[in-house]
């Protein structure tokens, strides 16, 4: 899988043309991977689906229940080696595992509670003994997990966490004190990862069991969506948790956390993949259905576009997933993790695509909030019921936006990441930058493929990007504004590169999905130079903003197409297959 990937440098897809030989894509499936997709899809469909009306009412013991079976089945078990009781897929398998659930819910969310961020923390920085103790029953669902981080006071300014760790005068255990907020599976979990300063000042991890005296939970939170699964706030009143239960290192605490937030920004794009494909099933069929003036809805040119526009967002937010997951998975393959610190050795090496899971979670996100925002207009009157699913679907999306770090936060992330990277030489952007003026100088082609519009877009990228860091130097990593349109315009570059080279890949039986790459590519370009324009404005004016303006106009001309017909034309395979369709 991959076989540039591992030699790949988080970023870089910005520097020159990618092989699209040299990207995983749904395509790529191998018998493992068709058979884990098989087996998580009969599970949501015979399983979670027909009790989703129950999960969100809380039934007493059905989601842990059906964890439970999910374990049975091997699929809590994904991530967590052989030797602990766990599967060892690899990172495909996780992220089609992650993909099916998305569109489940409550479910989705308690699952990817229990195998990302509850279990991964002791996968990759757990010491031998933890990970003997803990994973075995984390694996089969024995044991439910939850990731306790954010407090009252702190949500994405995690570092500001209150809570506090003092060692016991025999150095025996820690007595933590403190409460967090919004956590997931909190009222069923067994093991909680909980983040507390030692002494006041030292961020670090701790592995704290649910019975521990001292702890608590809250009522359960009452929500706008993923209504099944338990948020509550926990309470630590002199918990004590045994010495050897510190995860990792005293005030490492944020390597944990962060790390971990890289692989579950991954998992949450999948997740919100695996909605939107639902979402716009629910709507082809439905529209296929519906007829008014004696014909289905499906033939109206507006609903059509809409039907075209969910599928181009989706086809491209699948191609950014199974390309991010593709390289992940080769880093992973490409490690020596056989020693103690093997988990330890992953996670750096998954930490090398922080920009690429940040702008994947952002894309899908987006993507899905469209997507099912649609749904509901197409299913009319009948969208706002709650005996139709996209209903549920419309509610369940709109925390994706706000999981794993919010958007705006992943979006300064991607900013200040590529900026911090390429000031420390580790990824050549400012020769780049420097290539691109040299070119600038000597004229720019106009853009006539969708190829050359992908390279406009990563032009623009640089060029923006550059002008920036000159004029507003080391102050740019504080000018949100900006950061978060830079990363924007980045989200876009990565997004119409993967669904071109997945399309490419495919050769002569991509001609669809050519289609719908060709559509995101047209639409795309226009959004960029908007983008381009208000930072460009944003950074300084008069004679010197006109140069810029002209330059950016030679970096954005193309030749435009019938987009219109485009869309038809994707629509009616849409309409026809009644389904998602790539």
């Amino acid at each position: 899988m991959c076989p540039m990937a591992d030699k790949y440098k988080g970023g870089s897809f910005l520097l020159g043309e990618t092989d699209p030989g040299s990207i995983f894509t749904l395509e790529d499936f191998a018998d493992e991977h068709r058979m884990v997709a098989n087996t998580i899809s009969r599970f949501i469909a015979d399983k979670v689906f027909p009790v989703m009306e129950d999960l969100d009412s809380k039934k007493e013991g059905m989601m842990r229940g059906l964890l439970v079976e999910a374990g049975e089945l091997g699929l809590l078990g994904a991530d967590i080696p052989e030797e602990y009781g766990g599967f060892e897929m690899d990172e495909i398998c996780s992220t089609i595992i992650a993909e099916w659930v998305g569109g489940a819910g409550s479910y989705g969310v308690a699952h990817g509670g229990q195998v990302g961020i509850g279990s991964l923390p002791i996968v990759y920085f757990g010491s031998e003994e933890q990970k003997r103790k803990y994973l075995p029953v984390l694996a089969t669902g024995e044991k439910i997990a939850a990731y306790a981080l954010t407090e009252p006071g702190s949500g994405s300014d995690a570092l500001s966490a209150k809570t506090k760790a003092v060692l016991s005068a025999d150095g025996k255990y820690y007595v933590l004190n403190g409460a967090k907020q919004f956590i997931t599976n909190a009222g069923m979990a067994d093991v909680f990862i909980v983040y507390a300063k030692i002494d006041g000042d030292k961020f670090s991890a701790f592995i704290v069991d649910g019975d521990s005296v001292g702890l608590s939970t809250g009522a359960e939170e009452k929500k706008m969506g993923i209504k099944g699964s338990s948020t509550r706030s926990v309470y630590f009143d002199d918990v004590k948790v045994p010495a050897e239960n510190l995860l990792f290192e005293i005030g490492r605490g944020h390597v944990v956390a962060f790390n971990i937030l890289n692989i579950g920004r991954h998992k949450v794009s999948a997740n919100a993949l695996g909605c939107s494909k639902l979402a716009l099933n629910l709507s082809a069929a439905y529209a296929n259905e519906r007829r008014q003036f004696n014909v289905p809805i499906s033939e109206f040119g507006l609903i059509r576009e809409k039907l075209a526009r969910m599928a181009i967002r989706t086809y491209t937010a699948e191609s950014m997933v199974y390309r991010t997951g593709g390289m992940l998975g080769a880093m992973l393959q490409s490690l020596d993790r056989s020693g103690p610190d093997g988990g330890r050795v992953a996670a750096s090496g998954i930490e090398e695509y922080a920009v690429e899971c940040s702008l994947g979670k952002v894309f899908s996100s987006e993507s899905q909030a469209f997507v099912v925002d649609e749904g509901v207009q197409i299913h009319g009157g009948y969208g706002f019921i709650s005996e139709y699913a996209i209903e549920r679907l419309y509610r369940d999306a709109r925390i994706t936006r706000i999981f794993e770090g919010t958007n705006e936060i992943n979006r300064t992330i991607i900013a200040i990441t590529l900026i911090r990277r390429a000031k420390k030489g580790d990824l050549p952007l400012l020769p780049a930058i420097a290539d691109l003026k040299s070119k600038l100088a000597c004229g720019v082609p106009l853009r006539e493929t969708e190829a050359g519009i992908v390279s406009a877009a990563k032009d623009i990228c640089l060029f923006v990007l550059g002008t920036a860091l000159d004029k507003a130097g080391d102050a740019l990593l504080k000018n949100q504004e900006i950061l978060g349109r830079l990363a924007d315009i980045a989200i876009h570059a990565y997004a119409m590169e993967s669904g071109l080279l997945r399309a490419q890949k495919a050769g002569k039986s991509g001609a669809h999905k050519a289609a719908m790459a060709r559509a995101f590519i047209y639409e795309s370009i226009g959004k960029i130079k908007t983008i381009a324009t208000e930072i460009l404005t944003a950074l300084g004016g008069g004679a010197e903003l006109a140069e810029l303006l002209d330059q950016l106009e030679k970096l954005c001309l193309h030749v435009p197409i019938d987009l219109i017909a485009l869309r038809r034309e994707i629509a009616a395979k849409i309409t026809e297959a009644g389904k998602y369709l790539a």
